[in-house]
């Protein structure tokens, strides 16, 4: 992406970003460590990589195109740290030996309103009238809104499809209720525990990531349409969006593509 030579402190990185995601309010009710989970605030930075997993891969990816910090929706330290070994280990050490330090950004990212993955998704489908949805503790991690006209569900998954950058085969649906759909919830990820609060506000189809056994019952007896994405592809939004916003910041951002398939 960018190549500005701009230099910044770690630190005032992580500030900016904790206060444009509001990190401090979602500090009780999420596993993720969210903010700075690796490194030294006095670093100085001049290339941020942006990935959804901090995999062992991620970082060395960050690590060939120079980037001393790799910003995440999904970090390494989740509920603390007791015991440093296997999977957990290879990665850490995978950043240190890259000279990386790490930013996670998990349910802030999801919910944020204007550079959230929902959000991002929303304003793709232009839909009007968004609100924030699936409130943990009165902080949103979703959205709904409205499609300008309703449409039926094949429309639908086409459009999705478009404002994910997936092949339309790749959308998985459960049921279909409704011939034209014009109410839409998101919620990014694993957002099925959100089934039936869509349809209580009235959505006709929530958009969410991967599936459970269970949502099929729950989503039939609520009388909502489901569309699944795909846990990765609807959570690369969000960091590209970051990505975007720190090239304003003056520093170099590169986007690493992991796609996992579900």
């Amino acid at each position: 992406m960018g190549t500005d030579d701009h230099c910044m402190h770690l630190g005032e990185l992580c500030d900016r970003l904790d206060t444009l995601l509001d990190i401090d309010a979602y500090a009780g009710i999420d596993a993720s460590a969210n903010g700075l989970q690796i490194g030294h605030r006095d670093t100085e930075v001049t290339h941020v990589a942006c990935a959804v997993d901090a995999a062992v891969e991620s970082c060395q990816r960050a690590g060939a195109v120079g980037a001393e910090v790799l910003l995440v929706h999904h970090g390494l330290v989740w509920g603390g740290i007791t015991h440093l070994n296997g999977i957990d280990f290879d990665r850490f050490h995978a950043l240190v030996t890259n000279d990386l330090n790490l930013y996670a950004a998990h349910l802030p990212l999801d919910g944020h309103q204007e550079v959230g993955n929902a959000a991002i998704i929303a304003d793709r489908l232009n839909l009007r009238s968004v609100e924030a949805f699936a409130h943990m503790e009165g902080h949103p991690i979703g959205v709904i809104g409205e499609l300008n006209r309703a449409t039926d569900q094949s429309a639908l998954v086409d459009a999705l499809a478009e404002a994910i950058e997936m092949p339309a085969s790749s959308i998985d649906t459960l049921g279909d209720v409704h011939p034209a759909v014009s109410r839409v919830a998101i919620v990014t990820g694993s957002g099925t525990d959100f089934i039936e609060p869509a349809a209580d506000a009235g959505a006709d189809v929530l958009i969410t990531g991967e599936g459970k056994h269970s949502a099929y019952h729950r989503a039939q007896e609520a009388g909502i349409d489901v569309l699944f994405g795909g846990h990765y592809a609807t959570e690369t939004l969000g960091v590209q969006a970051l990505a975007d916003r720190i090239e304003t910041w003056g520093l170099e951002t590169t986007f690493i593509d992991i796609p996992t398939g579900f």
